[in-house]
């Protein structure tokens, strides 16, 4: 059976659900959520696989998906980093935003509840998910999205630098 996701309002109030495909192809708001992984003045990110349904081979933030009906934010965190990293982590929400993107045929239209978590262990990422994974240093990393923004997925473009603003994780010279 497909995911059923939730539909929301632009105050992330539940307003029904949708199958996911379906969701995607009619610009519907729904809710999503974006985990950022950090060890010091590293970033944990991620190379989408190259066969999803948008945005494959991009590079994201450590993972990024729906919760299910009935499930709890913090569930669907916390069950997504241990499908998709094989870690655990304790996370919080920073914030949140609306954001529309359209894709060939299918479009984002995602009110994403950011978390941020730390760790420093080893990474089991799910390959049908993730090409690729690395941690990156946040000033190169900023400095690479604002050179190279086409390789980067919009939510994390658009998130990134609240993320880091708000945990005061990098410093980035301005020399």
């Amino acid at each position: 059976m497909e995911d059923q996701l939730i539909l929301v309002d632009l105050n992330d109030k539940e307003t029904g659900y949708g199958p996911k495909i379906e969701v995607h192809r009619k610009n519907l708001l729904h809710r999503a959520f974006s985990v950022f992984i950090v060890s010091g003045n590293r970033m944990l990110i991620q190379q989408r696989a190259f066969d999803k349904y948008h945005s494959g081979g991009l590079w994201a933030n450590a993972c990024c998906s729906h919760p299910r009906k009935g499930e709890e934010l913090t569930a669907a965190v916390a069950r997504r980093l241990h499908e998709e990293l094989g870690i655990e982590a304790d996370t919080r929400e920073l914030f949140s935003f609306v954001y529309f993107q359209q894709y060939e045929g299918l479009s984002e239209y995602e009110y994403d509840h950011v978390f941020v978590g730390e760790y420093s262990g080893e990474v089991r990422f799910d390959r049908e998910e993730i090409n690729e994974v690395k941690w990156v240093d946040i000033p190169e990393l900023l400095k690479d999205v604002e050179n190279n923004p086409q390789n980067y997925c919009t939510w994390f473009i658009i998130a990134l630098p609240v993320v880091v603003k708000q945990c005061h994780i990098a410093r980035v010279s301005q020399e």
